[in-house]
């Protein structure tokens, strides 16, 4: 009996010797974007743990004003340490649902300007911005056109209303009452050509198919990005734009 149990604490020591040397090679050969415990390198490619990375900045509607502090301190501190110039802004709340907390503006840096300028936004958001536009708009744009994006129009981030503008108190909120959303209408590149979501999405604008394969290359690698990607493909509201946000509750259209 005595020799049995020693054989199995011999098993059990064994086996945990294999698995701390399983995880030490993991954590020296894996690639740090797919590990959970490493920590968000932005200039890392979109890995299997990014996501999850980005949403431990993600705040709840409960969190005490300290904890919003602390979480948008360490998330503004993942975007400066990429090189991105950030400020935080001020919070609001104008009114039952339209609530911002933890409130960002991306003032310039290493990362392709947004126009118009100095939209206030979650900062989750804003990092899942900086990714997408590095590991996503830039190299589709070289690979499609050869040359670089200089700036992304959009349409705006913060709006206080409910899905599609409806006023009826049964439809839930849109993710731009809470800044977490951005739409994206077009970019300019940085030889002056424009590709538009309006014009381009459905290959007869200007840049015909290439304009095409550059919007959904951009769709498919934001779909790895963002929670909810909604293109001129899932409804008529969408015709113009893509709408990029990190609602809990995930899309791709």
């Amino acid at each position: 009996m005595d020799r049995d149990f020693a054989d199995f604490w011999n098993l059990l020591w064994e086996a945990g010797l294999g698995l701390c040397a399983a995880f030490a090679l993991l954590n020296v050969l894996a690639p740090a974007q797919d590990l959970p415990w490493k920590p968000l390198d932005l200039s890392h490619p979109i890995g299997q743990a990014t996501a999850s990375k980005v949403d431990d900045f993600e705040l709840v509607r409960t969190a005490a004003p300290e904890e919003v502090k602390a979480v948008t301190d360490a998330c503004m501190q993942v975007l400066r340490e990429a090189g991105v110039k950030v400020e935080r802004a001020e919070d609001r709340d104008d009114g039952g649902f339209c609530i911002v907390r933890g409130a960002v503006r991306i003032t310039g840096g290493a990362v392709t300007p947004l126009a118009p300028g100095g939209l206030v936004m979650q900062c989750p958001l804003a990092v899942r911005y900086v990714i997408w536009d590095r590991q996503v708009l830039q190299p589709a744009a070289e690979a499609t056109f050869g040359s670089r994006v200089a700036r992304v129009e959009n349409y705006g981030s913060y709006s206080c209303r409910r899905l599609y503008g409806q006023t009826d108190a049964s439809v839930r909120p849109s993710e731009h009452a809470r800044a977490n959303a951005l739409d994206i209408a077009g970019v300019t590149l940085a030889d002056g050509r424009k590709v538009s979501v309006a014009g381009d999405w459905a290959g007869e604008g200007r840049e015909g198919e290439q304009g095409r394969t550059f919007l959904k290359r951009i769709r498919d690698g934001a779909c790895r990005v963002f929670s909810t990607v909604l293109t001129p493909d899932y409804n008529e509201a969408h015709r113009d734009h893509l709408h990029l946000d990190g609602a809990e509750r995930g899309l791709c259209a």
